[in-house]
């Protein structure tokens, strides 16, 4: 998921141009944009199956991992994510990696699972580095408790809220093999997929948008 587009979405939902969240590209320096074009070029774009095939757990906690750990947050960072799951990137492994706040660290997170969700949920705008210039309205739950493991293989249990939650639960469907536009409604999910034939751009029509910001 896409700062630029959380952005958008602190202001319209959450993502205008999806790269999993976006702001317009005019805020930003020729610099940032060089290094976000050049991470997009290497994350897995929508139409490649990995994006729908699911990932095996990873069993081992060494160098590699560590690098590869390393790589996806750089690759996150640059694309100006706030999430990025291994199936972005060709890698079918239960392994994730998430910066929701730009204060805070980001985080490597190997063999999630969800473990509890509440009944409340709320609507918001989705964007995806995966599915460049798209943003739809995803339902999800606002409260998630999430386990997996750190990058040595110790235990981690996460409980999550808010946007940290939603972004939890976006990089865990990649994980799934499932996408925004399985989430999305019927009517949003054929404009999207309009609009990536031809394409173009699309977000939710105003009278189609969430009401709530995040």
């Amino acid at each position: 998921m896409s700062e630029l587009e959380q952005n958008a979405t602190e202001t319209a939902l959450e993502e205008p141009p999806a790269p999993e969240e976006d702001r317009p590209q005019g805020g930003l320096d020729e610099a940032t944009l060089r290094r976000r074009e050049a991470a997009l070029a290497q994350i897995v774009q929508y139409g490649d199956p990995v994006l729908k095939s699911k990932a095996s757990p990873v069993t081992e906690f060494d160098q590699a991992l560590l690098e590869e750990i390393r790589r996806m947050i750089g690759l996150m960072q640059d694309g100006l994510g706030v999430g990025l799951a291994a199936t972005q990137v060709g890698r079918l492994r239960r392994l994730l990696v998430f910066q929701t706040n730009p204060d805070a660290e980001p985080r490597g997170l190997v063999n999630p699972e969800i473990e509890w969700l509440s009944e409340e949920s709320e609507t918001m705008t989705e964007g995806c580095l995966s599915i460049s210039g798209v943003v739809v309205d995803v339902e999800r739950p606002l409260f998630a408790r999430v386990r997996g493991q750190d990058e040595s293989g110790a235990g981690v249990l996460i409980e999550a809220a808010g946007h940290e939650a939603r972004v939890l639960q976006h990089e865990i469907d990649h994980l799934d093999g499932v996408l925004i536009l399985d989430r999305t409604e019927r009517s949003q999910r054929r404009g999207a997929m309009k609009a990536l034939r031809r394409g173009e751009t699309y977000s939710p029509a105003p009278d189609e948008a969430a009401d709530e910001e995040m």
